[in-house]
């Protein structure tokens, strides 16, 4: 799961290389969880279906695609990933210098 964070957290510091500033946060985030969320997915049908190691089962939640991810979660990744991002933002301005970050609400 360590393993799958740290990519987790590289990807959503991608997404303001990719995506312009202008871009509102929310919007962002929504494709932060879209990226979690699909990492999750694929990750979930390794380590818990094929390999059986049962690390997590959202199986008993509502709207759940193969007890790997839920609507539930994909809400929380989303909050996450605006997290990760304005902190990926920051980490980059401080220690390298890059351009100090600049947020659209709306």
């Amino acid at each position: 799961m360590f393993v799958l964070g740290g990519l987790c957290f590289v990807c959503l510091g991608l997404i303001n290389e990719v995506i312009p500033w202008l871009m509102p946060l929310w919007q962002q985030g929504i494709i932060g969880a879209c990226i979690i969320t699909g990492m999750e997915f694929v990750v979930g049908c390794i380590v818990n279906l094929w390999l059986g190691w049962s690390i997590w089962d959202y199986s008993q939640m509502p709207g759940n695609i193969l007890g790997q991810v839920c609507p539930q979660y994909f809400v929380l990744w989303m909050i996450v990933a605006i997290a990760g991002i304005i902190l990926d933002d920051w980490l980059r301005y401080w220690i390298f210098g890059e351009e100090k970050p600049q947020y659209k609400l709306r």
